[in-house]
Formats: structure tokens, sequence, C-alpha cells
């Protein structure tokens, strides 16, 4: 995860998918395989899991795709293997774009798998922030690169930003914990879960509820791919969708899968099963019911920009193109 940070039954959804022994492809015809890699915007975990899904059950391979998932991170960004053609689609972020964009990158926004940003205020039941004003007098623990964020829902709220005190953190709910400060600036799948995990509830303000409208983990790629490699941005496109499908049919599953995928990263499963339920109402809508993973409008877009510029972004509504994504939800 970064920080600065009717639907389409297209599958056949079995009665499981609890490994990736599920989803085998004994039997099936061998077609030609055209090789292409997505980067991811983080480390392995099930914030990807629809991803796997799609790889592990073969949703891609049987389009003739032969994917490999490039692992993100901190020193992994995710643009430059696009730019290069390293990567034919990256997991993005509207703002990481937008700047991009802003250097001469030709990208362009195909999908948006996080409907809802997954920032959230997070505070302590006997403390909590259920609303941006509550903010005011508060003692906030975030990077101070976050600044920019939390200015942004100040000025969509009417809130005194000055009436805040920025305590710089690391990125850890210890500080929360200890009683250095009334709440922090997070992801609603991290440090929560984090908490959850060790038996604290917290209170969650997930600041999309607030006006606060930056499209996240979506797919980016380049004009010349829009225009040159058409048919394997569709197929990657059509497998990412059905394997969020089925993602959202067993989200323990998808977790398990995940677990057993990456055996090396050091995944706990429960926290892990936790993190991918979450995630689900921020990745599915009444929008997406009724036109498909990924969906975006043209209202959605205008919050977007509206939100950005806040951000110091200028963006227009051709960052965004849904060419792809209609071809993908019209099969």
């Amino acid at each position: 995860m970064r920080l600065k940070l009717n639907r389409r039954h297209m599958l056949r959804l079995g009665a499981g998918f609890a490994g990736a022994g599920a989803f085998g492809l004994a039997g099936r015809p061998a077609i030609a395989q055209t090789a292409v890699r997505l980067q991811l915007s983080w480390l392995h975990s099930a914030q990807f899991a629809g991803s796997y899904i799609a790889q592990s059950r073969g949703f891609w391979s049987e389009a003739g795709l032969d994917v490999s998932l490039l692992q993100g991170g901190p020193n992994a960004p995710v643009e430059p293997p696009v730019v290069s053609g390293t990567a034919l689609i990256g997991i993005s972020a509207a703002d990481y774009t937008a700047a991009a964009v802003e250097q001469g990158a030709p990208f362009r926004i195909l999908g948006v798998a996080m409907q809802k940003n997954p920032f959230v205020i997070a505070s302590l039941p006997d403390n909590p922030v259920n609303a941006p004003g509550d903010l005011e007098g508060k003692r906030i623990g975030m990077a101070l690169a976050n600044s920019p964020v939390l200015q942004a829902l100040c000025s969509l709220n009417d809130v005194d930003f000055d009436a805040i005190e920025i305590v710089p953190t690391q990125y850890s709910a210890q500080p929360l914990l200890a009683g250095e400060v009334d709440c922090l600036l997070c992801w609603e799948t991290d440090l929560p879960v984090a908490m959850a995990m060790q038996g604290v509830d917290s209170v969650t303000m997930l600041m999309a509820d607030h006006g606060y409208a930056v499209h996240s983990q979506t797919y980016i790629a380049t004009e010349d791919s829009l225009a040159n490699r058409r048919d394997a941005l569709v197929a990657l496109m059509k497998g990412e969708v059905r394997g969020w499908e089925a993602y959202r049919q067993d989200t323990d599953a998808a977790a398990a899968l995940t677990v057993e995928m990456f055996p090396d990263a050091g995944l706990d499963l429960d926290t892990q099963k936790l993190q991918a339920e979450r995630q689900v109402p921020l990745m599915f809508s009444d929008l997406t019911d009724a036109n498909g993973f990924g969906w975006w409008t043209e209202d959605t877009v205008a919050a977007n920009i509206e939100t950005l510029a806040l951000l110091g972004r200028t963006v227009t509504p051709e960052l965004w193109d849904r060419s792809i994504l209609e071809e993908v939800h019209a099969g």
C-alpha cells in the first residue's frame, strides 16, 4: 500500500478456491502465450488477491497471456516500468498518475479497482473522530508528506487546518495506542486491521465519505499500448475482472491463496483474511454492480479532478480512458 499514500458474472465459480491447486488447467488445450507483466503497487498481500486468482486459476492463460506479477514496494515505483514498456499495466493511484503526467508521462487510467479511496482517520472509541470537524483540537499522527491530503480534507469540509496538531510519526499504530496522538492518518486496510489483530477496537472515518475523491488501485497503461497492444490490454483486464469477481465470492479463500502463493512473504492468514474482507466495500459499489468491476462515471471523474486540484494536481477528464473496460464488460 502506498501512502503520501447487475454485475458481470463472467466466471465459473466452483465450490471454493482454498489454494493454488484449485486453479489447475488440466485437460485444457495449450495455446500460444504472449508474455506480459503487471506491476503491482506494493508488496504481495491480499490487497492484490484478485490478480493472484486470475493467475492461478488460468483466466489469463485461457486468453493467451502469460502474466508475470511484479511486486512493488518502497524501492519499486510503478510508473517507470510502465513507461519503459517493461510492464504492460501498472497498479497506481490517480494522484501518482497525475504527477507523472505533469512530468510528460503518456499515461491513461483504464480501470478503478478501489471505488472509495482507502484513507481513513483512525481513532479509539473513547476519543473518536467521527466527522472531519472532530479533528479540530486533536493531535494526528502522520507523515508530514501527507499534509496536503489532510489539507484537502479540511478544505472540502470547512475545517480549520491550523487547529489540528500534526505529530510526525512512523507508519505504526503504536503512537495512538500509547496516547501520544489522538488519531492517525492511514489506510482502512492496514493499521486498523493491525489493531484488530491485537484485540483493539478502533473507529475509522473514511475520508471518501467526506468528499476526498482520489481513485486508488487504478490500472494505468501508456497511450502507445492503447494504440498498439489493445488485445493484450483487454485480455489482461478481463482476467482481472474475473479474478476480483471470484475474490468477492470468498474473501477467506482469496486470503488463503495469497498466503499459499507467497510463503516467504511473512503473511499471517488471519490478518490477510481481515484485510481481504475490509477491502470489499472499497472495491464494490452500486456503480460496479450496475456496470462491472473497475467502472467510473463522468461524475466520479469530476470529483477526482476537484480533489486533485486541492492536492496541487491539474488534470483533465482525458486522463481516464474507459474504452478497454467497455470492451471487457461488453464481452
